[in-house]
């Protein structure tokens, strides 16, 4: 199974500005999730980045990285650019695994990268965990729902499938029901006619990326894991819990 890493990492963050350069234990975030891609089973891993500071951190340790252009509105219409500029095949399989995440297990990257490969008729691939109960009416957790192949049907910050009498009398009973895990793997052919769509409606109504995939018809594969990874770095409380893991003699991508 071959497939490629893009970091997608900016300067700019409205809540924790500078986030790839921020140090933890000597070494800055976009080093640590670098590291979590080279430890997985992708071919190449590359940054990338607009702004010249992050270019020049990671030259600093020798990692790969493009410079992309300072206008894309997501990091999937970054990873397109890089994709491109490195002539990587229609077929090619790109992962993409945000610049905040020092913390991901690298198993999961391959995990969503063997879900595309085997779903050859699939344009994406995702992932999925059990809901718990205090997810189930929060709407930052968000919710997807799979047909029988494992590919999705739609995707909501609603309580979706909605368990008619259950939830109408206030009972959170969240068997069956799951929650999106935020990590994608894109076929590069994919990526090209993506730059070309405008956002859908449904999209712009959830706030959901990944609905403007299912309006445009396209598949979306979702495997199921047992457990969410750690959660990046948001805010400065996410940061000090990243540095304390990361200085604790813990495997630093476990629960």
């Amino acid at each position: 199974m071959r497939y490629h890493v893009v970091i997608p990492a900016r300067h700019a963050s409205s809540r924790l500005p500078g986030k790839p350069l921020l140090d933890i234990a000597g070494r800055p975030m976009v080093w640590h999730v670098y590291q979590r891609a080279v430890e997985s089973r992708a071919h190449r891993v590359v940054v990338a980045t607009d702004d010249q500071r992050i270019h020049d951190a990671v030259c600093a340790f020798e990692g790969d990285v493009c410079m992309t252009a300072d206008h894309h509105q997501s990091g999937t219409d970054r990873i397109a650019e890089v994709a491109l500029s490195m002539g990587w095949a229609d077929d090619e399989v790109v992962v993409n695994l945000q610049g905040d995440e020092p913390l991901m297990p690298p198993e999961l990257l391959d995990k969503v990268a063997e879900a595309l490969h085997a779903h050859p008729d699939a344009s994406v691939a995702t992932l999925g965990v059990p809901l718990a109960a205090d997810e189930v009416f929060n709407s930052n957790a968000v919710k997807v729902v799979t047909d029988r192949h494992g590919m999705a049907l739609y995707f909501s910050r609603a309580a979706i499938p909605w368990k008619r009498g259950a939830f109408e009398q206030g009972r959170e009973n969240p068997d069956g029901m799951y929650r999106h895990l935020g990590l994608y793997a894109y076929r590069v052919g994919f990526l090209r006619r993506y730059v070309t769509w405008e956002p859908a409606p449904i999209e712009q109504q959830e706030s959901l990326e990944q609905l403007r995939v299912l309006w445009q018809g396209e598949r979306i594969a979702v495997a199921i894991v047992d457990s969410a990874p750690p959660a990046g770095v948001d805010t400065e409380e996410d940061y000090l819990r990243v540095l304390s893991c990361l200085a604790s003699d813990s495997d630093p991508t476990a629960q």
